[in-house]
């Protein structure tokens, strides 16, 4: 299981990408779960379908791992928290409107943000990165 945190060796120049990545990403993170974290049952409000454990489980993904992106700390365990819910916030978007880029249904930024995820998922965050200081790199 260790393992899994370790990231993979890479130079200084992505590196230093991924960092800068990690670091906006987690801050508009961190910006778009302030207010749900401070609500996490019921910040869709009271008539909301979906179910408050499902609601507490987004806020706590988009604040705690944005944070953790930041940090660059459980960096896959946080992308894929985000990564669900990215997947969630396109799908449910694309249903209700359909154009990707218009309106307050746009699911273009979602979209984004879930490739994000994946991206530091599978490729994990860097060089600089609590990750690394951690549990080492892969070998």
């Amino acid at each position: 299981m260790k393992n899994l945190f370790k990231p993979y060796p890479l130079s200084c120049g992505p590196s230093t990408g991924l960092l800068l990545l990690r670091l906006v990403a987690g801050l508009a993170f961190m910006h778009h779960g302030f207010g749900k974290i401070q609500n996490p049952f019921g910040w869709m409000g009271p008539d909301a379908a979906i179910p408050g454990i499902f609601q507490a489980l987004a806020a706590v993904s988009e604040f705690g791992g944005g944070l953790a992106w930041i940090l660059g700390l459980l960096t896959p365990l946080a992308s894929f928290g985000i990564a669900c819910t990215m997947a969630v916030a396109v799908w449910t978007h694309a249903i209700i409107r359909g154009d990707p880029f218009v309106g307050q249904s746009a699911y273009e930024l979602a979209a984004v943000y879930f490739c994000i995820a994946v991206l530091l998922l599978c490729g994990g965050p860097g060089r600089f990165s609590l990750d690394r200081i951690l549990f080492g790199e892969r070998t």
